[in-house]
């Protein structure tokens, strides 16, 4: 059984960063963060392939993002730097034993509960 535990969400100022983290139990060989607006879809952020280290990353944030993971801990971090109040949402953590990182969150068995970001303006 997958367990995945977000921790990192708060509040913080507009250009400022955060850093979220994601521990993971269990097989798995994909690992993706997705975010929540109120009302809107679930978004994709970037995904990290776990054996390669492959990283890919939407256009939503990219530049101001980074995911890396730590296979000693079972841990996968996303740095964001320059926030926006605009990337306010719940960002959720997703893993999948796919061989590819899909961007649609329909093909995600696995979700962590969620970690609030707040930015102010």
């Amino acid at each position: 059984q997958v367990q995945l535990v977000e921790s990192g969400g708060g509040l913080v100022q507009a250009g400022g960063s955060l850093r979220l983290s994601c521990a993971a139990s269990g097989s798995i060989n994909v690992m993706t963060w997705f975010r929540q607006a109120p009302g809107k879809e679930r978004q994709f952020v970037s995904g990290i392939i776990w054996s390669s280290g492959s990283t890919v990353y939407s256009d939503l944030m990219k530049g101001r993002v980074t995911i890396s993971r730590d296979n000693a801990k079972n841990t996968m971090d996303l740095q964001i730097d320059n926030l926006k109040p605009e990337d306010t949402a719940v960002y959720y953590c997703a893993a999948s034993t796919s061989w590819f990182v899909p961007r649609n969150s329909n093909n995600y068995s696995y979700w962590g509960q969620g970690t609030q970001v707040t930015v102010s303006s």
